[in-house]
């Protein structure tokens, strides 16, 4: 898709990878009311709200339609997948997660956190042209921008969310385990052990944890779905290129392999990352439950 200046000359790969970066932002901020933070809180990324929510109402319907279809009887291929991937979920929360009761929540949560991120990062398998194209044709006339990013979780404030979001169940079960007074205690009192003189340490120690994975959990996902989303875009330029030549035909034929084997690879790494994503979120809430 051409950048917002395209009526005057075409853009270059710079400003062609430049504009797909860029999201539909909508400006909460009230008149009168001045940004004093170095961080504009007042814009939020429209397009990674609109696309997440999206596959989240697609995530549910799909686990809502199997559990609907459910029967004693031999089930049907939908059932059996649904089933297949409910039972993986269960076993990887029991040997992370011996709390019964606590089973009853976290693994339903793993398994619709893992189907959610599976469908974001799916968005990255639509060719990076169709929707940002359709959108330049409605949105200007909408009023809106010339920008559409469609994967949300190559956006960092949406991996963060998640990751922040685990981060607040850890911190609940914590509680719930231990009580208030008994997380508060092992809060200074680990890893280095009870003593006056090392509650700072510990206390420091344990809040660098917390936030180490936090940021890391978002990190991780974030930085493979950018990369993706980059290497589609490459690809693209490539195919952009395509002219009644040796080097265009070149191109266009490289266009068509490189597109086909990146795709096929990229599908198993959008699995993957949801995976870990789900894996590290039993694991975290598992730690919560254990104590030091």
């Amino acid at each position: 898709m051409a950048a917002e200046n395209a009526g005057a000359h075409a853009p270059t790969a710079g400003e062609y990878i430049q504009h797909h970066l860029q999201h539909l932002q909508m400006n909460f901020s009230f008149e009168g009311v001045k940004q004093t933070s170095i961080v504009d809180f007042s814009l939020f990324n429209l397009d990674s709200v609109v696309y997440s929510i999206l596959m989240g109402v697609i995530g549910c319907w799909f686990l809502w339609a199997g559990a609907r279809k459910a029967t004693s009887g031999v089930p049907g291929r939908f059932q059996a997948a649904v089933e297949i991937l409910s039972e993986m979920v269960e076993n990887q929360a029991k040997g992370v997660i011996h709390n019964a009761k606590s089973r009853k929540l976290i693994s339903p949560l793993a398994l619709t956190v893992f189907v959610w991120i599976f469908l974001m990062n799916f968005m990255d398998m639509i060719p990076v042209d169709l929707i940002p194209q359709i959108w330049h044709s409605a949105g200007p006339a909408l009023g809106f921008k010339d920008y559409m990013r469609v994967v949300a979780t190559a956006d960092l404030s949406t991996t963060l969310g998640l990751s922040s979001s685990v981060l607040l169940i850890c911190l609940f079960y914590n509680i719930k385990i231990k009580g208030l007074g008994g997380w508060a205690h092992e809060l200074i009192a680990a890893p280095f052990g009870n003593h006056w003189a090392l509650w700072p340490v510990n206390f420091l120690m344990q809040m660098i944890e917390y936030l180490a994975k936090t940021v890391s959990h978002g990190m991780r996902l974030f930085g493979n779905m950018f990369a993706g989303e980059l290497v589609f875009m490459l690809i693209a330029l490539m195919g952009g290129g395509w002219a009644l030549s040796a080097t265009g035909v070149g191109l266009a034929i490289g266009h068509v392999i490189a597109g086909t084997v990146w795709t096929l690879f990229h599908i198993m790494v959008i699995t993957l990352q949801a995976f870990i994503f789900m894996m590290l979120t039993l694991i975290y809430t598992g730690q919560a439950h254990d104590a030091h």
